[in-house]
């Protein structure tokens, strides 16, 4: 009796199951080598050639997966980032804690997730190459910016609907917890430029104060008066992002 095929394939023919398991990952080790060339490098100044010899393959192998830069930028993308919103909006949606300790999880777990991670440095490629790739541009403020926002407006809804926030014009609101997303991407990928050298920025530190200045402007307190709880009144931005 001839032995299993798994069997010949691990054991007597090692060279051919090594060059399976290679296959099926070159994908993974395709958008690995691209995320860090692109955010080293920027969308326009990467070559595909550099992205197939950093993954150890052929430039022919390359467009076998992706067929040209702007799709495999996608793919970098969607695998960092926008692929990920599934996940993120089923941990919204289990959350059984109060508003201000979801915002305060959200801020932390996105620095774990993103912040610290190389991903992070495709808002900074985004926001200085954006202008030049307009279809690179629409792509990821549809996959990333608006559900990255969506996102953030369910949270503050929660906290207006359980009576917890204080009524207020969402839409700009959620810039509150945006801006010092943005800060520290930037700082971490442009050489910590934005500060001023001297004084210690502890990232963690940073996102837990900026939570409790969101926090303690958006929570009800007694005595507060009316109309600053009412400032809602602004109309919703239709298309604002």
């Amino acid at each position: 009796m001839s032995p299993p095929r798994s069997f010949v394939d691990k054991i007597i023919c090692p060279v051919r199951a090594k060059r399976e398991r290679r296959k099926e990952a070159r994908p993974g080790e395709l958008l690995a080598a691209a995320l860090d060339l692109f955010v080293e490098k920027g969308f326009a100044a990467t070559r595909s050639e550099e992205v197939a010899v950093r993954a150890g393959v052929s430039k022919g192998t390359l467009f076998l997966y992706f067929p040209s830069k702007e799709e495999l930028f996608k793919a970098v993308v969607m695998e960092s980032l926008g692929g990920r919103f599934t996940e993120w909006n089923a941990e919204f949606a289990a959350f059984e804690g109060t508003t201000a300790d979801m915002l305060r999880y959200c801020m932390r777990v996105w620095w774990e997730r993103v912040g610290m991670t190389q991903a992070s440095g495709l808002t900074k490629l985004m926001m200085s190459e954006g202008a030049n790739f307009p279809d690179l541009a629409e792509f990821y403020r549809r996959e990333v910016v608006r559900p990255g926002h969506e996102l953030l407006r369910r949270i503050f809804q929660r906290g207006i609907d359980s009576g917890e926030f204080a009524p207020m014009d969402v839409d700009h609101a959620i810039y509150s917890v945006v801006a010092p997303m943005v800060f520290l991407m930037l700082w971490k990928h442009s050489a910590m430029v934005c500060v001023d050298g001297e004084s210690a920025l502890d990232p963690e530190k940073y996102l837990a104060t900026q939570a409790e200045v969101v926090i303690n402007g958006l929570c009800v307190r007694p005595g507060r008066p009316a109309a600053a709880e009412a400032s809602s009144a602004t109309p919703k931005i239709e298309g604002l992002s």
